[in-house]
C-alpha cells in the first residue's frame, strides 16, 4: 500500500481508518518538513532572545507567569510530560492509539507548534513500526486538549513510560530499542507540542463515526424486514410526503426503503390489513434520517478537526510571530460526538420498539416471541429484554458530556469541553446499537419463517439468505447469545448491506 501522506491539511476518515485498523505506513511531506523547520528555528531564536513566551520561556496554567531561564527549556519540557502523564483507566485499544498518533502527527505537519523534524519524524516511525504507548483512557477535561492521555503518548517519546511493541508491553526505552529508534531529547516548546490538542477526542469520534455509518445503513435493511414481518404499509414513504417535508436525511431513507422493499408480496396497501403503520414503522424515515443528518453533521466537525492546529501558543514564522489562543478547547467536537449519541440512542430506541412489535402477539398477528411451541419454550422473550436494556443504558450514555464544566488549574481554565467523555461515551452507544440492530434482523427473520419468506423483496430476501446460512431458524429454545453475535458480525463487516446493494444493483 502506498504511504499516507501527511501535510496537516488533507488528511481524510478513509485514511485514518488505513493507518489505525490496517497499519497503513505514513509519511510527512516536503512541503511539511519545511513548514516544521521554519517555526522551529523562529522558536530557537526566541529563546536565544530570552523572550518571554508562554510554554516556551514561562511555566504553564497558573504558573504562566513564572519566567524559566533558557538553560533550563529542556527541563521544562520534560517535567511537563512527566507531571502531565496521570491519565487512569484502561488503556486505550490499539486503533485508537493509532489514530491518536497519527492525527497529532498531522497536527504537528501544519509547522505551527515550533517543534523540531527529528521530533516529529520519531513520532511517525513509532506509527510506522507499530510501537504504541500505553495511554489510560479517562482523565481529560479536553480542554488545553487531551493533556493527561497525550503526556503518556509522549513519555515513550522520550523514552519513558509504557509502550505496547508485538505482543508485549515494555518500558518506553526497551519498546524503542527493539523497534530500532531512539529517544528524542526534548527542546524548547516541544513538550507542549505534544500534548496540547484534541486528538484523543477526535480519534475517539472519528473511529465511532466509521462504525456508525454501517450501523445506519443497516438498519434501514432491517426496518425493511419488519416492515414486511408485520404486513406494513409502504405507501408512508412516497416521496411526495417526503418532498413535502425536504429534510435530506429523510429523503435518502424514505428512497432507501422503497428500494429495499421493491417487489415484496408482503407488504400492503393503506385499509387491507390497517389503515396506518405505528410510528416505529410509518416514521422510519423521519427517524432514520433525522438520524443520517446528524452523522453528517458530525463527520464535517470532525473533518475539519482532524486537519487542525490545536496547539498553544501557535507560531507563526512566516510573520515572527508566536500567539496564544484557545484552539485545544474541544467544545465544537464535544457538542458534535453529543449529538451522535443522542441521534444514535433514538436509532436504538425505534429499533427496539420495532423488537416489542415483532415478538408481542397483541401487537403482530405472529406466535407469542416468535415461538411456535410456546410455553415449553420462551423463543425470542429474552432478546426483547436485551435490547430494550441496551436502548436504557444508552439513555444514560446520551446524556450530553458537553453541558458539564469543572474548573482546573486554580481557576485559569475554568470552562472545559468534556469531549473525550463524550467521546467514550459515543463508543459505548455504536457498540449498544449495532447489538440492537443485530436483535432485530434476527427476529425479523424469524418473524418471516410465519409470513412466508418466498414473499420478501429481492433485496430483504438476499439478507435473510445471508442469515440463514449463519443462523438457522429457532424451532426450539436455545440461546441467543450466540445468534446475536453472529448477526452482530455480519453488520460489522458490511456483508448485509453489501448483499442487498448488490441485488437492487441487480
Amino acid at each position: 500500500m502506498a504511504h499516507i501522506l501527511l501535510d496537516g491539511q488533507s488528511l481524510d476518515l478513509q485514511q485514518l481508518v488505513a493507518a489505525a485498523r490496517s497499519g497503513q505506513e505514513v509519511e510527512i511531506t516536503a512541503a511539511a518538513l519545511g513548514r516544521v523547520e521554519r517555526a522551529s528555528a523562529f522558536v530557537e531564536d526566541l529563546v536565544r532572545r530570552r523572550a518571554v513566551v508562554y510554554g516556551v520561556t514561562t511555566g504553564f496554567g497558573k504558573f504562566s507567569e513564572t519566567v524559566i531561564s533558557p538553560e533550563a527549556s529542556a527541563e521544562l519540557q520534560v517535567n511537563l510530560i512527566r507531571s502531565h502523564a496521570a491519565a487512569v483507566g484502561p488503556p486505550l485499544p490499539e486503533d485508537v492509539t493509532r489514530a491518536v498518533m497519527l492525527l497529532r502527527a498531522n497536527a504537528l505537519a501544519r509547522g505551527l507548534s515550533g517543534i523540531r523534524v527529528e521530533t516529529l519524524r520519531l513520532l511517525v516511525s513509532m506509527l510506522n513500526r507499530r510501537v504504541h504507548p500505553v495511554i489510560p483512557s479517562q482523565g481529560s477535561l479536553g480542554a488545553s486538549g487531551d493533556l493527561g492521555p497525550l503526556a503518556h503518548m509522549a513519555l515513550v517519546m522520550i523514552g519513558e513510560g509504557r509502550a505496547r511493541f508485538g505482543e508485549s508491553v515494555l518500558s518506553g526505552a526497551e519498546a524503542l530499542s527493539k523497534a530500532g529508534l531512539r529517544p528524542v531529547q526534548l527542546a524548547a516548546k516541544e513538550g507542549l507540542a505534544l500534548i496540547n490538542g484534541t486528538q484523543v477526542m477526535t480519534a475517539l469520534g472519528a473511529l465511532a463515526l466509521c462504525d456508525s455509518d454501517i450501523i445506519l445503513r443497516t438498519a434501514d435493511v432491517a426496518a425493511a424486514m419488519t416492515m414486511e414481518a408485520l404486513r406494513g404499509i409502504p405507501a408512508a414513504y412516497d416521496s411526495r410526503i417526503h418532498a413535502a417535508r425536504a429534510h435530506r436525511g429523510q429523503a435518502q431513507v424514505a428512497a432507501n426503503l422503497r428500494r429495499l422493499l421493491a417487489g415484496s408480496s408482503l407488504t400492503t396497501r393503506p385499509g387491507e390489513v390497517r389503515v396506518q403503520d405505528a410510528y416505529a414503522l410509518r416514521c422510519v424515515p423521519q427517524v432514520h434520517g433525522a438520524c443520517r443528518d446528524a452523522w453528517e453533521y458530525a463527520r464535517g466537525v470532525l473533518e475539519v478537526e482532524m486537519n487542525a492546529a490545536t496547539d498553544n501558543p501557535l507560531v507563526f514564522a512566516d510573520d515572527q510571530e508566536i500567539l496564544s489562543g484557545g484552539n485545544f478547547h474541544g467544545e465544537p467536537v464535544a457538542l458534535a460526538l453529543d449529538f451522535l449519541a443522542i441521534a444514535l440512542a433514538d436509532l436504538g430506541n425505534i429499533g427496539e420498539r420495532r423488537v416489542e412489535r415483532l415478538v408481542n402477539p397483541l401487537l403482530s398477528g405472529l406466535p407469542p416471541f416468535l415461538t411456535s411451541r410456546g410455553g415449553l419454550n420462551s423463543g425470542y422473550m429474552l432478546v426483547q429484554y436485551t435490547a430494550a436494556s441496551l436502548a436504557s443504558e444508552n439513555k444514560v450514555l446520551a446524556s450530553p458530556a458537553s453541558v458539564d464544566s469543572i474548573p482546573s488549574s486554580a481557576g485559569q481554565e475554568d470552562h472545559v469541553s468534556m469531549g473525550t467523555l463524550a467521546a467514550r461515551k459515543l463508543a459505548a452507544v455504536v457498540e449498544n446499537v449495532l447489538q440492537i440492530v443485530a436483535i432485530e434482523l434476527l427476529c425479523a427473520c424469524q418473524a418471516v419463517e410465519f409470513v412466508g419468506p418466498d414473499g420478501l423483496a429481492p433485496a430483504t430476501a438476499g439478507v435473510y439468505a445471508l442469515i440463514r446460512e449463519e443462523v438457522p431458524p429457532l424451532s426450539v429454545d436455545r440461546p441467543p447469545s450466540p445468534d446475536i453475535a453472529k448477526v452482530a458480525a455480519l453488520i460489522k463487516s458490511g456483508a448485509i448491506v453489501r448483499v442487498a446493494d448488490e441485488v437492487c444493483r441487480g
